[in-house]
């Protein structure tokens, strides 16, 4: 503005001439300043309006990214939790046949003991009949 209307450094009289070309001069650039704030108006608007569909945009795709992140990351979480229970599954019938074939071997060697028992028994029985039967009969005294 300042370069539309110079200031005159010497105190010399102006003439008519030159003060009426003066004052047309800033005439003529006011009589600019609707146009001029017309003009910044109208990029004012429009840069709002651009503005405003580029954070609509914007909006749009952070949605659209949080939705496929979300979608990410529920088949993520159900894959992990199939391998999971794959994983358990397998963990549960390794320890199912380790444990039955513990509890085989357990059971076998509690057969074995009572196999060992029973026949240390059984020769203890034959052995005491032996005696028995060797002693022969036994009378007894009566009493009369």
């Amino acid at each position: 503005m300042r370069d539309a209307f110079p200031m005159e450094t010497s105190m010399q009289p102006q003439t008519l001439d030159s003060r009426v070309e003066r004052l047309e001069k800033r005439v003529t650039a006011l009589e600019q300043l609707p146009a001029r704030m017309d003009a910044l108006e109208v990029q004012v608007s429009q840069l709002r309006d651009e503005m405003r569909v580029e954070f609509s945009a914007t909006r749009q795709e952070m949605r659209a990214g949080d939705d496929e992140t979300c979608r990410t990351l529920r088949d993520e979480i159900r894959a992990g939790d199939e391998e999971t229970r794959r994983t358990l599954r397998d963990e549960i019938r390794a320890g199912d046949e380790e444990t039955r074939r513990t509890l085989r071997d357990e059971i076998r060697a509690g057969d074995e003991r009572i196999l060992t028992q029973a026949r240390v028994l059984h020769e203890e029985v034959l052995s005491r009949l032996a005696v028995i039967q060797e002693a022969g009969p036994r009378r007894r005294p009566r009493r009369g």
